[in-house]
């Protein structure tokens, strides 16, 4: 006997929707392993990634010479003496943008006698307007002045050898050696001689990252910028002496070329952008109606300022520019601040100190390059007043280190005028002035007294003085003067 056992529609209808699922979830089942398996043979056909040490730090630099871009450098970062100033340690943030997440690395940051005598630079000066690092427009010449190979290369091509990569890398080294505990150099123009430290640490491309100067190069920068946050900008102790206009410029230009090259590679610093900010709008404020900038930044005074206040003070504000930071007025106060340089120039070709008389003294207009230079930077290298400057200065501004005539301040500024000018004029003036400098250099780095010791050729000659401040100025302006080669592009190419 059979049994039939009989299905009710309630039973049936059941089994059809099981069997509706069943087959749903075979599907899905069906799409999911499919999926794995295209995962898993993706994986086995990636690259094998090595993720760096602990504590490294990978730096992309881009290059936009359209080679083959060179391997990220990786250094580990060590960490920084703390702050001796009582206010919360700030830290320097380094994201790291790549395709495999890094952690952010953090570093604790660190906390009278005349200094002068009495991007791209513009249109005609091989600098140009561009994509740069991380969004920042620095130029692509400058950025190679970060590649050791790249600064030989350039060095040969303005006709300097290797001894000037080592004379410089000497003075580096003499420079990290003298610095103060609390990140500054010299006594009585302590911003000064920090700044001009810094400029000298950035012609070599050296940051708060690099591996042999960066805790030095970062001290500088937080000894700064902890002056700044102290004083709304004014990046000075006295605001009571009168030559602190020397000392905000100077200060201000290091601080922007700092600023620019961190933040092209992602390397905040704090408050270096404010302090930037605030340092270079002081400067714009304070011009004078004559287009120059005064002692004590008197503004109303009948002297108008002078050539060798305003030189440091245009060179400040090409950096700020470079920045890219906003600056109110910066337009209309350069385009003051060269007509007022145009017109210190005398009918001889040399640039002069305050009015516009030809100069009879020994050494000459010793501020030719300065004038030249002001010009060069701001896009008008081809003007009939450069190319007097260079004729004046060719004649005129000769340069040895055992005689009188060893003006290192008027040469800081001449030696880069001459390279932008290129060809023979350069040639000439490198041969007679930086040929010797690498062999004049002691072995501490640092350069001995100039003169011959006899009394120099320059107005407020603080660089020939037998002092540790005269001679880490002559060592920071001697060291400028041989990263000519490599700090900007000469206007001939």
């Amino acid at each position: 006997m059979s049994l039939h056992a009989q299905m009710t529609p309630e039973a049936r209808e059941a089994l059809e929707r099981q069997r509706r699922n069943s087959k749903a979830a075979s599907i899905v089942l069906g799409l999911l392993g499919t999926t794995l398996i295209a995962l898993l043979l993706g994986i086995l056909l990636l690259p094998v990634y090595n993720p760096p040490p602990s504590g490294t730090t990978v730096i992309h630099i881009p290059d936009d010479r359209g080679d083959d871009p060179p391997p990220p450098r990786m250094r580990p970062v060590s960490q920084n003496p703390s702050s001796p100033s009582a206010r919360p340690v700030p830290v320097i943030t380094v994201p790291v943008p790549d395709l495999v997440s890094l952690p952010t690395v953090q570093v604790p940051v660190t906390e009278s006698d005349s200094i002068g005598s009495g991007n791209d630079w513009g249109e005609g000066a091989g600098f140009e307007d561009g994509p740069g690092m991380n969004g920042v427009n620095i130029p692509f010449n400058t950025r190679k002045r970060c590649s050791k190979e790249d600064r030989l290369e350039m060095l040969a091509e303005g006709g300097g050898n290797p001894e000037v990569e080592e004379s410089v890398v000497r003075a580096l080294r003499y420079l990290k050696s003298t610095q103060a505990a609390d990140g500054s150099w010299g006594s009585k123009h302590k911003t000064a001689m920090t700044g001009l430290a810094l400029l000298a640490y950035i012609g070599h491309c050296e940051t708060s990252l690099s591996e042999e100067f960066g805790d030095s190069c970062l001290g500088a920068i937080t000894y700064l910028v902890d002056i700044g946050m102290k004083n709304q900008g004014r990046l000075v102790h006295d605001i009571t002496d009168r030559h602190w206009p020397y000392e905000q410029a100077i200060a201000t230009y290091a601080l922007a070329e700092a600023q620019t090259f961190h933040a092209a590679l992602d390397i905040e610093i704090p408050m270096l952008r404010d302090t930037v900010s605030k340092a270079g709008q002081l400067i714009i404020d304070s011009q004078h109606p004559s287009g120059g900038w005064d002692y004590a930044y008197d503004e109303s005074g009948n002297r108008g300022g002078d050539l060798s206040i305003t030189g440091w003070h245009i060179q400040a504000l090409k950096a700020c520019k470079l920045t890219g930071i906003d600056f109110r007025n910066l337009k209309n106060c350069v385009k003051r601040s060269l007509e007022y340089v145009e017109a210190r120039q005398a009918s001889d070709g040399g640039f002069c100190y305050t009015g516009s008389n030809p100069v009879t003294k020994p050494g000459g207009a010793a501020l030719t390059g300065v004038g030249m230079l002001s010009l060069q930077m701001w896009g008008k290298g081809s003007a009939p007043a450069v190319r007097k400057g260079a004729k004046y200065a060719e004649a005129k501004l000769h340069f040895d280190w055992a005689t009188p005539d060893c003006d290192l301040y008027a040469h800081y500024y001449l030696s880069q005028a001459m390279f932008q000018r290129g060809d023979k004029a350069w040639n000439d003036y490198q041969t007679e002035v930086l040929a010797d400098l690498p062999s004049l250099q002691k072995a501490d780095g640092s350069w001995p007294v100039p003169g011959g010791g006899g009394k120099t050729n320059a107005v407020g000659a603080l660089f020939a003085n037998d002092t540790a401040e005269g001679r880490h100025y002559r060592t920071v302006l001697t060291t400028l003067m041989l990263e000519v080669y490599y700090r900007y592009l000469p206007a001939t190419q």
